[in-house]
């Protein structure tokens, strides 16, 4: 199989995170995952690119 499962960009904060998601919700993009701490400990939410792939907003 090829292709990518994911990608993830660094936004460098927390409170970053948390405004790219509301911006891009309010722009008409699915939100996946809200902005959380997962188990390994990072800090990010999960996005719908325009063709659907899961992108990772993360510090």
């Amino acid at each position: 199989m090829k292709g990518l499962a994911h990608f993830a960009i660094s936004l460098g904060s927390e409170e970053r995170v948390i405004q790219l998601t509301e911006q891009l919700r309010k722009d008409g993009y699915e939100v996946f995952s809200e902005p959380r701490r997962t188990g390994d400990g990072y800090f990010e939410s999960a996005i719908a690119d325009p063709e659907g792939n899961y992108v990772e907003l993360t510090v």
